[in-house]
């Protein structure tokens, strides 16, 4: 499933060009894709970080909306990348990147 994952993004990143508000709306996913990233922004306690933090918590809370997220919450526990909620993120942004994260899980991206 984390392949797969990180296939799918790969190539959602892809399917764009120059700046783009979707790509923008997806950094705090490159920290799941890239472990050692994700543990030099953890360090720092970034915003990055945070995002991605608010994301995960946001994405534990709606499991029932998006059953396909269990798994896939499961998968990057036993990557040591858990949800903590910092509340840095508006709403609509994590409505966003959850629906996005479901679409990868779902193989929209995948090719």
């Amino acid at each position: 499933m984390y392949r797969v994952f990180c296939e799918s993004y790969e190539n959602f990143k892809k399917t764009f060009s120059g700046e783009n508000i979707r790509l923008k709306n997806a950094e705090p996913i490159e920290l799941i894709i890239n472990v050692t990233k994700y543990k030099k922004e953890q360090e720092k306690e970034s915003m990055l970080y945070k995002k991605l933090c608010d994301l995960l918590d946001f994405m534990s809370k709606n499991v029932l909306k998006y059953p396909r997220l269990k798994a896939f919450l499961w998968t990057l526990e036993a990557r040591n990348i858990k949800p903590k909620k910092y509340n840095v993120t508006e709403q609509t942004e994590l409505e966003e990147q959850t629906k996005l994260i479901n679409s990868f899980l779902k193989l929209a991206y995948w090719y």
